[in-house]
């Protein structure tokens, strides 16, 4: 599985890099900080299958990123889905990295 630290994420999100960001966690994690991005909980993702076919890279995170890794092995498995990547650390990997610049 691809993984992606929040520094490299950061640069090239910066950089302006075709990047589709998702973040499955629950709807109250989602709006009480984001990194933008598609809102599609775990227990929905096959619902929303479609907003992972995206072109570029496509972001998926959650808060430490154990969920968004169950996530993409779903979508590995049942729709063979390759260029999935993983926020390493979640958003407490990000909040730690930087908040403080917010």
């Amino acid at each position: 599985m691809q993984a992606i630290t929040p520094s490299a994420l950061k640069t090239a999100l910066d950089n302006h890099q075709l990047i589709t960001l998702i973040d499955v966690r629950e709807l109250e994690e989602h709006h009480q900080f984001n990194i933008g991005g598609q809102h599609v909980p775990l227990d929905s993702i096959f619902e929303h299958v479609d907003s992972f076919k995206t072109e570029g890279q496509v972001v998926v995170y959650c808060e430490k990123g154990i969920r968004s890794q169950i996530a993409i092995q779903r979508l590995e498995m049942k729709f063979g889905l390759t260029h999935l990547i993983n926020l390493k650390g979640g958003m407490e990997a990000w909040k730690k990295a930087y908040l403080h610049q917010l």
